[in-house]
């Protein structure tokens, strides 16, 4: 598996082309989330996806979008979380949430992150240290929740891999707005 983390402007065409398509095989496909997908917020976000041989039709297997958040609502935003439903329960999505924590703590030190789930979902982003803020409230028609961390310094571990969850929890990571 390769990661990488890559602002808007440093992704290849190929590269936003399988990340959109993986999204729409997850979140208008898969969980018939009818939305406009390509929202206007790609170019501003930092992109944060694991793929392997790009050469397939399908190499995205993790994916979330990462935003800075601005002098009103200073909190970082992470959404469009994704695993593909080949590498699920695998410890992909543990690995998803450790990098894109140290992409916020490196990028945006001492800043809140902040995330919606499903809230079927809330003991693993607990296990990562996010508690709830917020909800539940309808999304999609699934009830979710708000969920908000502290920041941590760099290269520091949650401890998350070694975490214990209820059966299914690990197994799908929803989209988050």
């Amino acid at each position: 598996m390769n990661w990488k983390t890559l602002d808007f402007e440093q992704l290849t065409a190929r590269e936003l082309y399988l990340i959109l398509r993986a999204r729409s095989a997850v979140f208008v496909v898969e969980q018939s989330h009818v939305h406009l997908d390509p929202d206007g917020r790609d170019e501003t976000g930092t992109h944060v996806f694991a793929a392997e041989d790009m050469s397939r039709s399908m190499p995205v297997l993790a994916y979330a979008r990462i935003h800075e958040g601005d002098a009103e609502d200073p909190e970082v935003v992470v959404d469009k979380i994704l695993t593909s439903p080949l590498r699920r329960g695998d410890g992909t999505a543990h690995a998803l949430i450790e990098r894109v924590l140290a992409v916020t703590a490196e990028r945006w030190p001492g800043r809140r992150v902040r995330l919606t789930a499903p809230v079927s979902l809330r003991g693993f982003y607990e296990a990562f240290g996010f508690r709830k803020t917020e909800g539940p409230f309808l999304e999609h028609g699934m009830p979710y929740i708000g969920l908000t961390r502290k920041s941590r310094q760099p290269r520091e571990t949650s401890g998350a891999n070694n975490a214990q969850f209820a059966p299914g929890e690990s197994a799908t990571t929803y989209e988050l707005l």
